[in-house]
């Protein structure tokens, strides 16, 4: 069976949902249908540490067809659980983690090294998240309950992490925490109609993560713009129907 070429969606839970009807997931693969897979590896509940052994297996190796063609990194979510909770990863330590992920795409002597002409890298930052809905959920999600480990600061500051880590490695990153804090009004009462739990996005959230992933894609690489790619097998319209064979081949991305 012949394989597309393929987006790959990296993250935790936040990433895990993108394929739940008017997730970010479902709607880039509706966009890329017929020319791109989008391939969901979210993971629910991984932090950077845990990510990293698992990136070295869902990332193929270099020089592997097909190839993929954009990554979205999206963590920070569980890493900026406050210190002395199982989840915390220290401020430092998760930007060399990001770091980790964009030398083992971009460094030529890397086992995963995949060129820039072509594959994309797209980091995203964590949404903010509502303290007292946060709390509910823990506490009522889980038996026994779990304790209340998360701040607003405390992911705002990892948000800002990932911003910097794209502005010192040229990637570019999507700015989730201030699209969803701006849609809220900057209220925290504003927040549950993105965030129903304070932490996990709806489909209204993920309805601005897909359209900025769009609008970066159109700006950083137009030629990956879903309008732009090219179907995989042609429409049913342009085959040469006294001689399909020679018209139903695959047509590749360069």
């Amino acid at each position: 069976m012949a394989s597309f070429d393929s987006i790959v969606l990296f993250g935790d839970s936040i990433t895990e949902g993108a394929f739940a009807a008017g997730g970010f997931g479902f709607l880039l693969a509706d966009a890329y249908r017929r020319k791109l897979d989008v391939l969901n590896r979210g993971m629910g509940g991984y932090t950077t540490d845990w990510a990293l052994p698992v990136f070295e297996q869902v990332i193929p190796k270099k020089d592997v067809q097909p190839k993929i063609r954009l990554v979205v990194i999206w963590f920070g979510a569980n890493d900026a659980v406050v210190p002395g909770f199982t989840h915390h990863v220290p401020l430092e330590r998760f930007k060399t983690n990001l770091g980790t992920m964009l030398s083992m795409l971009r460094d030529p002597s890397s086992d995963w090294y995949h060129t820039p002409e072509q594959t994309k890298i797209l980091l995203v930052t964590p949404p903010p998240i509502e303290e007292k809905a946060v709390a509910h959920w823990l506490a009522t999600a889980f038996e026994p309950p779990f304790s209340m480990d998360r701040k607003f600061a405390n992911t705002k500051m990892y948000a800002d992490a990932v911003r910097a880590v794209g502005a010192e490695r040229g990637v570019p990153v999507i700015d989730m925490w201030s699209a969803i804090w701006d849609a809220a009004g900057q209220t925290t009462e504003g927040l549950g109609q993105f965030l129903p739990d304070g932490l996990h996005l709806n489909a209204a959230g993920y309805k601005y993560a897909y359209d900025l992933i769009v609008e970066t894609i159109a700006t950083n690489w137009p030629e990956l713009k879903h309008e732009n790619v090219k179907e995989v097998f042609t429409l049913w319209e342009n085959i040469d129907k006294e001689n399909p064979r020679p018209s139903l081949q695959a047509n590749r991305l360069p």
